[in-house]
Formats: structure tokens, C-alpha cells, sequence
């Protein structure tokens, strides 16, 4: 039976201004919506299922003090794994508002460039809303980064002051006009004339109550975050602070479908979208205490999780395959029976992936999200056990985001069950990328849509799936294939560890499916056996026709795999 339509009158007061492109102009429009799936025929957008978010009317609000209010004084904000020093809330705001009158002394105003280059640290969002309260801006460094592609953004992005730590800063270009402040108070020799504080100390002064910062408004530039750059050049994502407000407030209501004692441990890069709008924003904002470790270490994670009784996991795909590889060893060194939700995000999570870990870890639900730097942490999320059921989706549309599937050669938009392009659009979307026009035109339309680049369908249900990223597929004799699907297929060969494919070129195909493979210890696979093992699950054209074993698989902090990166290595032996 066809599902009964739901007709529904759209106003502008229940929408995010300028987020909702045309029909933020219009004073109403009623339109035949499935409630089964959120499709409209009529103009073919999927409109979310989940209760709307509502923004603060006020427009002079940052983010830092729209968090503050969110919050809960008295219980604990942070805690550091390795020594157990805690910040509860009440700790946690003195010590913002300390480090913010300081940098306003040190000259930092609206609009400045504040980087931070670190590791995970219970300090790190205190720096970002430091910053973020003052309407200066803040740019990440990823800390593997090198000096010159360190100098690069800092010159790129302007930035006036770096926050970090001793071990860093030969990775700074001491030359450039940027001041340092410690992170830390280790000893630094020989001493360096670019460090014009300590966070220490900066959190030991008490803020001056006559200071007068300036005014911020919810459209001011709030950070300054570079995509991962896994297939091009990394980009300057620029976001307001109406966006972070909004992906809080998105994010606020997936925590209500959670038990309210949650603790969270920080397994995600800071510095990285995911980890930075989860740990230093959404975390905060809702109340919820995060265990926090300086780098990631699978046995320091499952300690931790055993110690602190964490309840909630957020990873990566590489971590989960990881800790679904090494079941029994981990399950008889840890006590991790206060584990309850693992959220999966930063890559494509297969079925075989999700079935292999439940297996193992059968008290444990997985809750898969998808989102980019680009739309700041939104797009789809599972947000409870019945939706986690959806083997191999990435969940429902968040709140007040729009879909649509759009096919990539004829730009039509198309309906439930079609492969195209999925184009997002919604409040915490991002406004463009840094200086750069171009880019930023080729992403975002006219109408607000983000370009994903992701090769996507939604079911009848309203579940995203994600097939592959449009510039990774591979060009066989005119077919099209998907590594992300052969990736899948491989990693369930019990000799396999980890696995990556790209286009090689041939010049009777085009392209053809190579395979970078890495051997499970004490195992043998050969070439043809990982051939043979694809051949007999896919269609001939899809078949896997040239492979190279490798050590391991690169990947950027999210798990993403740096395909460039192996393409480049196929290419250096042509």
C-alpha cells in the first residue's frame, strides 16, 4: 500500500533565516510531503523527519556564551585519562573567562586569526572559547603537519597568535609575525622570544571586570577549519557563530534520546572538525563529561574506558575494525560493560564491518553518522537502537536539513531508491571557502545547496546511504565503480587487515580496480586469491584486476583513506 501524504504549510518563523534558500522568501507554501520518508514530489527535496531546531532571536550571541548558558555548574567538564585531573564546569568557565581578558590585553579582537596547534588536551576548549567569546577566530593545525605546510596556512589564514605546545614549535615558523603562548609549562631551551605567555598563566589571572570586549554577532566568522583534502588541495572552511549555535542545537536533540548520565571519551583529533564541534562545542553544551587523552592509543582508549566506566564511544571505522580484530584479547584485559553506544562517523561504515563488531561486542550499539567539514558536523545520524538497525545507512537527515539526490551529469534531481549526488542544505552549513571564490562556487549553489561530491541514495524510509565519493569512482569501459564497495567486500576475507582501492589507468579500460591490500599477521594471501574472492560477489566489470600487498593503509585523522596518496604511489611505478 502507497503511503498517505502528509500536507504540511511551511512559514519563514519556523525556518533558520537565509538557510532554506527560496523558501525563506516566501510567506508560506503547502506541499505534499511523504511522512514515511520526508520526499516532496512536487520540487523533490527530502525534508528531515526530526523535530526543527529553533534559533536565539538575539543576533548579537558567540557561541561561547550561548554554551555557557547550556551548561550544568557543579558536575565535571573534563577529566585528563592519564593523571585524572578534573575540570568541572564552574572550573572550566573561570578559567575561559581568564584566558579571554587576558588575550584582549595581549591586543586579540573581533576578527583576529587565533591558531591552535596541539594535541588532545583538557585545555584545548578552553583556548577555543576563549578565542570564540572575544569574535576572533579560530584555524587548527593538524600537528603531523609540516613546518611549511604549517607556515602555509598561518600565512594563508592570517594568523596574529598560535597557541601550542614545546615539542611543536620547530614546526613554527619563528620568523613569521605571529606570537606564541605556551600550552604548557614545560622548559623550553634555548629560550624562545616569540612566547609571550603561558596558558597557566593566562588561566591564573582573574578577568578584568571593566573591560569591555566587542560586540559579536551571531554572522561573524567564528572559525576558520581546513578540509581534510584526501582527493585535492585542503580548503579554508569558513563558519559563523549562527552555525555553531545551530549544530548545538541539532545536537542537543540527538542527546535526548540518550540515557542523561553519559561519559564520553575523546578519541578524535581536536583539531579536526569532528572532534573539535564534539569535544570543545556540542559535549560542553549539553552538560556531558568527556575523558580526554593527549593522542590516541587503542589500549590508553580501552583503559580509559574501563576506569572511568565510559558509556559513550566516539571512532572512526580503521578503530572499530581494530577493536572488532582484537575482541577476545581486549574483552580479557578490560571491563568494558559500562559501554553502551559507539558513534561511527569520518567514513563509510560497511554492513560486514557492523556485524563483525556486534558480534563481538553484542551489548554495545553502533550509531552511524555522516556529515562534513563543509556542513560543520550535520547531515545524518542515527539517534536510536531502532534506527541503528539500518545495516549499511548513515541514518535520518538531522533537524532542519534538506536533501537532494541529484544526478551528476544531467543536474535533475531525482527521487527514493535513485544514486546520485547528495546535496545538503541547512543552518550549520558553511558560508564559503577562505579566498577562494571559485571553490566555493563550484560547492554551494545560488541556493544554499552544499555539493557533497558523495554518490548517495535514500531509501523509502528516509535513510541516507552513501556509495562512494563521485571523484573516487572509477571509470571501467564506461561503467562506474565504487571502491568504497569492494573495500567492503575485502575486509571480510579473514585474511585481510585492511584494504584500499583506486583507479589505475589502462589503456583499454580507461581505468581499472586496483587493490592495496594489508596481510593480517602470520597470513599469506597472494594476488590471485584476492582476485578470485572479489570475482564471485560482483559484476565483471566491478572485478578487483591488479593488486599490491602494503604495510598499511593511509588515512586522515578521520579514517578517511588518502587515495591520493596511493595514487600517487601507483603512478611512481608506471
Amino acid at each position: 500500500m502507497a503511503s498517505p501524504l502528509m500536507f504540511c504549510m511551511i512559514s519563514p518563523s519556523l525556518n533558520v533565516p537565509n538557510q532554506l534558500g527560496r523558501l525563506s522568501n516566501q510567506t508560506s507554501m503547502a506541499m505534499a510531503i511523504d511522512p514515511r520518508n520526508g520526499f516532496c514530489k512536487s520540487n523533490s527535496i527530502f525534508y528531515s523527519k526530526r523535530k526543527p531546531i529553533t534559533l536565539p532571536s538575539n543576533p548579537f550571541l558567540d557561541v561561547t556564551t550561548f554554551i555557557s548558558s547550556q551548561t550544568h555548574d557543579g558536575k565535571v567538564a573534563l577529566i585528563d585519562a592519564a593523571s585524572g585531573y578534573q575540570l568541572t564546569f564552574s572550573d572550566l568557565w573561570k578559567a575561559i573567562y581568564s584566558v579571554s581578558s587576558s588575550l584582549y590585553e595581549m591586543g586579540i579582537r573581533r576578527g583576529h586569526v587565533v591558531l591552535i596547534l596541539s594535541p588532545n588536551s583538557i585545555f584545548f576548549p578552553i583556548v577555543c572559547l576563549s578565542v570564540l567569546y572575544l569574535g576572533a577566530i579560530v584555524t587548527t593545525a593538524n600537528p603531523l603537519n609540516t613546518q611549511q605546510e604549517i607556515s602555509k596556512q598561518i600565512s594563508d589564514s592570517n594568523a596574529t597568535l598560535v597557541f601550542t605546545i614545546p615539542q611543536f614549535l620547530p614546526k613554527l615558523n619563528l620568523a613569521s609575525n605571529s606570537s606564541v603562548v605556551l600550552m604548557s609549562q614545560d622548559p623550553v631551551f634555548p629560550p624562545c622570544p616569540k612566547i609571550v605567555a603561558t596558558l597557566q598563566e593566562m588561566m591564573g589571572k582573574e578577568p578584568n571586570p571593566t573591560q569591555v570586549k566587542d560586540r559579536v554577532t551571531q554572522n561573524d566568522i567564528a572559525t576558520l577549519l581546513y578540509s581534510s583534502g584526501t582527493t585535492g588541495i585542503s580548503k579554508g572552511v569558513i563558519s559563523t557563530h549562527e552555525n555553531l549555535i545551530a549544530l548545538i542545537n541539532i545536537t542537543k536533540g540527538r542527546f535526548r534520546t540518550h540515557e542523561t548520565d553519559q561519559t564520553y571519551i575523546a578519541t578524535i583529533p581536536m583539531f579536526h572538525a569532528y572532534g573539535l564541534v564534539s569535544f570543545c562545542l556540542c559535549l560542553l553544551a549539553s552538560g556531558r563529561t568527556t575523558i580526554v587523552l593527549s593522542k590516541f592509543d587503542m589500549y590508553q582508549v580501552l583503559l580509559a574506558i574501563h576506569k572511568y566506566n565510559v558509556t559513550f564511544l566516539p571512532l572512526v571505522p580503521p578503530i572499530l575494525i581494530s577493536m572488532t580484530n582484537n575482541a577476545d584479547e581486549i574483552k580479557k584485559r578490560y571491563d568494558l560493560s559500562s559501554l553502551r553506544y559507539v558513534l561511527c562517523g569520518g567514513a563509510p561504515l560497511s554492513k560486514e564491518a557492523m556485524d563483525g563488531f556486534s558480534e563481538k561486542y553484542s551489548t554495545v550499539t553502533i550509531l552511524q553518522a555522516y556529515a562534513l567539514t563543509e556542513s560543520n558536523g550535520a547531515g545524518a545520524s542515527m539517534d536510536t537502537v531502532e534506527e541503528s538497525r539500518r545495516f549499511g545507512s548513515s541514518g535520518l537527515l538531522t533537524a532542519s536539513t534538506e536533501a537532494k539526490i541529484v544526478d551528476p551529469q544531467s543536474g535533475e534531481a531525482l527521487g527514493i531508491g535513485q544514486r546520485g549526488e547528495l546535496w545538503l542544505r541547512g543552518p550549520s552549513t558553511m558560508k564559503g571557502y577562505f579566498r577562494n571564490e571559485e571553490a566555493t562556487a563550484s560547492t554551494l549553489s545560488s541556493e544554499g545547496w552544499l555539493r557533497t561530491g558523495d554518490l548517495c541514495y535514500i531509501d523509502d524510509d528516509g535513510f541516507i546511504f552513501v556509495v562512494d565519493r563521485l571523484k573516487e569512482l572509477i571509470k571501467y569501459k564506461g561503467y562506474q565503480v565504487a571502491p568504497a564497495e569492494l573495500e567492503a567486500l575485502l575486509l571480510t576475507h579473514p585474511d585481510i587487515a585492511d584494504a584500499a582501492v583506486i583507479p589505475y589507468p589502462d589503456k583499454e579500460a580507461g581505468q581499472i580496480p586496483m587493490a592495496y591490500v594489508v596481510r593480517k599477521p602470520g597470513t599469506n594471501i597472494c594476488e590471485v586469491a584476492v582476485m578470485d574472492f572479489i570475482a564471485t560477489q560482483v559484476a565483471p566489470y566491478k572485478r578487483v584486476r591488479r593488486v599490491t600487498f602494503i604495510n598499511y593503509i593511509p588515512k586522515n585523522p578521520s579514517g578517511k583513506i588518502l587515495r591520493k596518496d596511493l595514487i600517487k604511489l601507483a603512478s611512481s611505478k608506471l
